[in-house]
This record gives C-alpha cells, structure tokens and sequence, in this order.
C-alpha cells in the first residue's frame, strides 16, 4: 500500500540511468583502447615503415601536444581541479620524475624502429618484474615468496619468445628492455618522491607539470643526436603534407592515452582496470600483426602468452597481499 497521493516507485526506475552509465564506460573503455594502440601503431609506422627516424623528436612532440592539451583541459575545461606545486623541492622531484618519463618513452620509440609490436608488447609486459626489483632495492619492501614466484613464468616467456622471434634485433631488445625498466622506475619513483599529502598529484596534474619539463630535455637532446631534423621534417612536408597531419594526430593521441587512462581507472574498479590492462597488450598485438603483417612464430606466441599468464597471477597475488 502506498499513503494517498503518492506514487508507486518503479521497478526499473533505475534502468535507464544504470544503462547510460554503462554505456559511458564502454565508450570509455573503447577510447581507451583505441588510443593507447592507436599511438603504439602510428610510431611503429612512422619510425619503421614512413621512413621518419627521429624518436627523440617524435617523443618531444608527444610531450609538447600533453603540455598544451592538460593545460587546456585543467585550466580551461576544468576536468579536474588544478593543483599547484608548492616548493622547489617539490619541483626538483617532478624533474627528476620527468627525466626517468623521457628516457622510458625514447627508449620505447627507438625500439619500434627496429622490432615489431607484437614482440615489443611481449617485454613491455615484465613492467611488474622490473617494479618488484626496484621496490625491494630502493624500498626495501619485499612481497611474499608467492608473489615473487609468480614473475618467474614472467621472465621465462619473454626468454622464450625472444629465441622463436623471427624479427628479434638485439639493439632494439636492449632498448625495450631499457623503456620497461624505466617505465616501472618511474612507479616506484614516484611512490617515494611524491608521498606526502603536500605533495601528492593526480595523474593528469602530473603530466600538467612533467610535460613541458619533457619538452625542455628533449629539445637539445634532438637538436644535438638527430642532424637537422627540423629541416628533415620540412623537407617532407613540402613533399608530402601527410607527414604533418601524422604528426599531429599522433601527438594529439599521446595526450588522449592519458586522459582516457584517468578516467577509465575514474570509473572503474581495479580488478576491471586490471583485467582490461592485461587484454590490452594482447589486442594490440593481434592488431599489429594484422596491420604490418610482421611474420610470428609459434614459439614467439607461447612465450608471450606464458609472460600475460604470469602477469596475471602476479597481480592476483599482489590483490591478495594488500587484502587486510
């Protein structure tokens, strides 16, 4: 019975709104995907198949486009509220974090010049190897025995994967390799450089702050190591116009890898941002094979999928580890 004059609530009241609200982190998810692949495929193909050889540029107009983009999107569109730095140390420490960020995405880039996406992907996901090593040397923080097991199979398949790579270029492997370790560096890094209340940033007020710093490393760096890659680059545009387009979207896209990364790990739960991280990797992979047509081994495959299984159970393990 309801009191006179009111009205019966609806079952499905909530349904639309429960729909829209899924349908929202699909189209987040989606965006999410699209973009951290599309990014990897488009510096596979500029580096390699394009013929543009210059990484250390191509990485400073990715961190030119976020520096601009995160400042539009903090300031202006108010995506997320602006957090200031308070000190020079502060500075000095998102600096340092910087400098780790630009050697782990120009050592990424150069490798793509010389291995294919499917094998680059397969050492990128020992991130959590590299992340377990620097915890324990820096921190001195050490997981349980289980946890440490489960990076075994981690390492084993990335050994077996670079013995059956039909593409495998010890220089590129050596490079990836240095971009996964600096890549969980930087995790590490920035759990001890940035832990208190003071001095803890979101994501997006990080790459607000480490972009531009990015920028001014990498300028003397392409200047000195890449010989005339701003009259290289004109030269092309005047022959073909595409490249500049290219060049645009591609670093647009950079900065919508970590926006959509935000706001997926935002809306979302970390065991749902776990499971769609460790798909991500193998999309990608079926995708570029699909693209470049590079050639692929079964050996080359079951060594990637034993290194995603170990991944896996690393992170159920460290799920559980952290469960009080």
């Amino acid at each position: 019975m309801t009191a006179k004059g009111g009205a019966t609530p609806s079952p499905g009241g909530a349904g639309p709104a429960a729909g829209n609200g899924r349908l929202f982190t699909v189209g987040l998810v989606t965006a999410w995907y699209s973009s951290n692949i599309g990014v990897l495929l488009l510096n596979k193909y500029l580096l390699s198949n394009y013929g543009f050889k210059y990484p250390i540029f191509l990485t400073m107009c990715h961190m030119s486009a976020c520096a601009l983009l995160s400042y539009a999107a903090i300031a202006w569109l108010r995506v997320v509220p602006m957090q200031l730095v308070r000190s020079r140390v502060q500075l000095a420490k998102i600096a340092a974090l910087s400098l780790v960020f630009c050697g782990s995405v120009v050592s990424g880039n150069v490798s793509l010049r010389y291995l294919p996406v499917s094998f680059n992907q397969a050492v990128g996901a020992t991130t959590p190897f590299f992340t377990a090593v620097f915890a324990y040397i820096m921190t001195v923080k050490r997981e349980s025995w289980v946890t440490y097991l489960t990076l075994v199979p981690v390492v084993t398949g990335v050994i077996i994967a670079s013995g059956g790579e039909p593409s495998f270029h010890l220089f590129g492997f050596i490079m990836c390799i240095g971009a996964t370790a600096a890549r969980a560096l930087k995790t590490v890094l920035q759990g001890i450089l940035l832990s208190s209340d003071g001095e803890k940033l979101n994501s997006m007020n990080l790459l607000l702050y480490m972009a531009p710093i990015a920028v001014i490393f990498l300028l003397p760096a392409t200047i000195f190591m890449e010989d005339n890659v701003v009259g290289v680059t004109i030269e092309l545009a005047k022959k073909d116009f595409t490249i500049v387009w290219l060049l645009l979207f591609n670093s647009c896209l950079s900065y919508f890898v970590n926006l959509t990364n935000f706001l997926v790990t935002k809306h979302t739960s970390a065991l749902t941002l776990q499971v769609l991280g460790n798909a991500k990797g193998a999309v990608a992979v079926v995708v570029s094979i699909m693209i470049f047509r590079n050639p692929v081994s079964i050996t080359g495959m079951l060594g990637y999928t034993l290194t995603v299984f170990g991944v896996i159970l690393y992170s159920e393990s460290k799920k559980r580890s952290n469960k009080p």
